[in-house]
């Protein structure tokens, strides 16, 4: 299918929408002020060891430490992380996957040391980012490892002899000493076409040396490339028709680094100059509105409602105004695999990663648990960042995990509602008005004012006003107290006060 990149350029931020046959795949978004430090390298302090957690916190100069773990420590590669697209499936000899580590993080960092470090997971919540010793550099086909000398090729090559081609040219133009791993976009690419991210790796890693020489602690030694030129980097195929920019600056920035390392690609580099903005003009502003929605309704008059946590994200599968057409299974069956198809989309839409349940409409049939276990395995299979799935339950529930590459499309353009705090409620008003009717009774025994004004918000106020006027009456003549209601638009629902007069 004909793919097309839109990227929306201003001053506060850089909005990149993927298309796949006029329907938007992907989406990215990067403000100035908020900007990816995934991939940055760092000249870092270890502040502390922690034997009983195996990791140690370091001062790269942000304003959280962060979290370096033994095997990021290390150079046992069975659990290397490496900081390249999540597209590429890395492989490496069997002989490194059985290496087991055999010491504790006080053996090899210490209180104090300076540490040179990569960040390969973004801060999240309240966590620190998550740090390597082990430094990757991608290009466009290729991905260097200064501190590793090793050949590797993505699992994503399949073809034998496309994978030993492969090899043999990394094997004949790495310089000694360092390791080369050869991306999915390096598949069929001739000697010529690689030589190019040999000679810009290595030379980015001794620029990146001489600045580590000069750098205080601790201190950011190297950027990582900022979201326009790492979508070109990384999501650029030959499936990709069109790249559509509307901005003259983010044009050029574009077209000087594709004439550099993707010179075949850039007569599909197109700049936008209509009046109309580029996401309205491609129905993409709608598409962005629509995936902050908790509901997401399915052709068939279902639903899937999608919440996140700090822990997990859950998905629910409901066939809200569907009826089905036979029996209830059938119906059942049909709003799940329709569900299916809907979540496999959201999911990378919205950036969703970490622990995710969803939960299924019961079905009685294992045939048909059967048949939505294998669609959604099938579906996810197209994913660019690993996920894991466990077998669909009795109860209909689906456990999974998918590899988190940063904050949610949710979490960078919404922020916790300051009213129900992140919990999705808050305090009728029936219950608002009781409490204050409690409050009443447990403090104006004593008072001898004869007044009393209760300051709410406007809802609260058209509650005791309305729906709670004869308990205020009751009141009024139980208390022997007149009760004066106060409007405050600006106070909290939940906020009220009472004054004696």
């Amino acid at each position: 299918m004909p793919k097309e990149i839109i990227v929306n350029h201003t001053e506060r931020e850089t909005r990149i929408a993927l298309l796949d046959n006029t329907t938007m795949s992907n989406f990215f978004v990067e403000r100035t002020t908020g900007r990816s430090i995934a991939g940055n390298i760092y000249l870092g302090k270890v502040v502390r060891v922690l034997p009983g957690m195996q990791a140690a916190f370091v001062d790269i100069g942000l304003d959280r430490t962060a979290f370096l773990y033994v095997a990021d420590a290390s150079y046992d590669l069975s659990h290397f992380e490496f900081m390249v697209d999540e597209d590429d499936d890395l492989d490496f000899d069997e002989k490194w996957h059985k290496r087991e580590i055999s010491y504790s993080i006080e053996e090899i960092i210490k209180e104090g040391q300076e540490v040179f470090v990569q960040v390969s997971k973004e801060p999240f919540g309240n966590k620190g980012a998550r740090i390597t010793t082990h430094i990757s550099l991608a290009g466009r086909n290729l991905v260097l490892m200064p501190t590793l000398n090793h050949i590797g090729v993505s699992r994503k090559i399949q073809d034998e002899r496309e994978r030993q081609r492969l090899h043999e040219i990394i094997e004949r133009l790495s310089p000694e000493g360092y390791g080369f791993i050869a991306r999915t976009a390096s598949e069929g690419k001739e000697e010529d076409d690689l030589r190019g991210d040999f000679e810009y790796l290595t030379r980015l890693w001794e620029t990146i040396k001489k600045k580590k020489s000069e750098a205080d602690v601790p201190e950011l030694v190297h950027e990582e490339l900022g979201i326009t030129l790492r979508t070109m980097r990384d999501l650029y195929t030959e499936e990709v028709e069109k790249i559509i920019v509307d901005s003259k600056e983010e044009y050029d920035r574009i077209s000087q680094f594709m004439s550099e390392f993707m010179p075949d690609a850039e007569h599909f580099l197109e700049l936008y100059e209509k009046y109309e903005p580029i996401f309205d003009h491609y129905g993409i502003e709608l598409d962005v509105e629509r995936v902050l929605n908790r509901k997401v309704w399915l052709k068939s008059g279902g639903y899937i409602a999608i919440e996140e946590t700090e822990a997990l994200t859950a998905i629910d599968v409901n066939t809200g105004k569907y009826t089905g057409k036979k029996n209830l299974e059938e119906t059942i069956l049909k709003t799940n695999l329709e569900a299916v198809k809907e979540i496999a989309y959201q999911l990378p839409v919205r950036n969703i990663g970490g622990i995710i349940i969803i939960d299924f409409i019961d079905m009685e049939i294992e045939a048909n648990r059967d048949k939505v276990f294998n669609a959604l395995n099938e579906e996810l299979e197209r994913d660019r960042n690993k996920t894991k799935i466990q077998k669909i339950s009795e109860m209909g529930l689906i456990e999974m995990t998918r590899q988190r590459t940063g904050k949610s499309l949710g979490k960078i353009l919404c922020e916790t509602c300051p009213y129900c705090e992140g919990s999705g409620s808050v305090k009728s008003g029936k219950t608002i008005c009781n409490a204050i009717f409690r409050k009443l009774e447990r403090e104006t025994i004593n008072e001898l004012a004869e007044a009393v004004c209760i300051t709410v918000h406007k809802d609260i106020a058209d509650c005791l006003l309305e729906e709670e006027r004869g308990t205020v009456e009751g009141l009024e003549s139980r208390l022997n107290k007149k009760i004066n209601i106060k409007v405050n638009n600006y106070f909290h629902r939940e906020h009220f006060e009472i004054t004696y007069l």
